[in-house]
């Protein structure tokens, strides 16, 4: 697995060529790292899949606390988008936070993107005024209160039953559990960008602005809030598709990826 530094922060990533030199940069959600791509990936053909270890997942080096999380995972898989650039432009799935730095990077980089698959992008804010936003928010940051307060197995558990894959976090493998209690605090530290718009995603005509094509997936088990930022990003992308996964929940690329891959293929090919 190679690493260096990309952006000044060490970063390990895997490659998965299927058949083509065109390049696809995949962004992973919170709590995982590169290797859950690899289902997908191998799904895939005529492109060369790159996915990057987030700042404190997998094997890449922790966050510093010190840069916003969020604005620090841009600046690396911006930089990771250039080294593998072909034509100067590569295509970007990401699944969850990744998904929201996969749009990040369109909206700062457009010359850097030629097509956006975006997995669930939890772009709380997005949804504001919808019927489910303000309960959401409450909920979401009583997690974080308890993120903020040491409480952290009991973070870890109300997480992973929201956005979990069903399974009880209390039935969890050790070694699964413990790397979420591990990384926890990192969902709390997302909160700025993704319920405050801290980075100005969510400003008047910025996605309006977004000439990229865009393939939105959720799962139609997700939780509401995820159906409530759809329809907002739909609503305001001009060139998006939606794609609904019946029996799928937020782990989708995960858990259903033969249901999903035939579909980024299509979007691929078309962009």
């Amino acid at each position: 697995m190679p690493e260096d530094l990309i952006a000044g922060h060490l970063t390990p990533w895997r490659i998965w060529n299927r058949g083509g030199a065109r390049p696809v940069l995949a962004l992973h959600c919170s709590l995982a790292h590169s290797g859950a791509w690899t289902g997908l990936a191998s799904l895939l053909s005529s492109v060369t899949v790159t996915a990057l270890d987030q700042p404190s997942h997998g094997r890449s080096a922790d966050w510093d606390q010190r840069e916003d999380l969020h604005t620090l995972t841009t600046r690396i898989s911006v930089a990771m988008a250039e080294t593998i650039a072909e034509d100067n432009r590569v295509d970007l799935i990401g699944h969850s936070f990744g998904a929201t730095v996969a749009l990040r990077m369109a909206l700062e980089r457009p010359d850097l993107v030629r097509s956006l698959t975006l997995i669930e992008p939890v772009v709380f804010g997005a949804a504001k005024g919808s019927d489910v936003y303000d309960r959401f928010r409450a909920g979401h940051l009583a997690f974080a209160e308890l993120v903020l307060t040491g409480k952290r197995a009991e973070a870890a558990a109300v997480f992973h039953g929201v956005w979990g894959n069903g399974e009880a976090f209390a039935d969890l493998p050790d070694k699964t559990s413990r790397y979420m209690l591990d990384r926890i605090h990192l969902i709390e530290a997302q909160n700025p960008v993704l319920l405050d718009d801290s980075a100005g995603m969510l400003r008047p005509g910025a996605l309006e602005g977004v000439v990229a094509p865009v393939l939105l997936i959720d799962g139609a088990d997700s939780p509401p809030i995820i159906d409530a930022v759809h329809r907002s990003l739909a609503g305001r992308l001009p060139n998006v598709q939606r794609l609904t996964v019946p029996g799928a929940g937020h782990m989708v690329p995960i858990t259903h990826p033969d249901w999903i891959a035939a579909e980024i293929q299509a979007h691929l090919d078309q962009s």
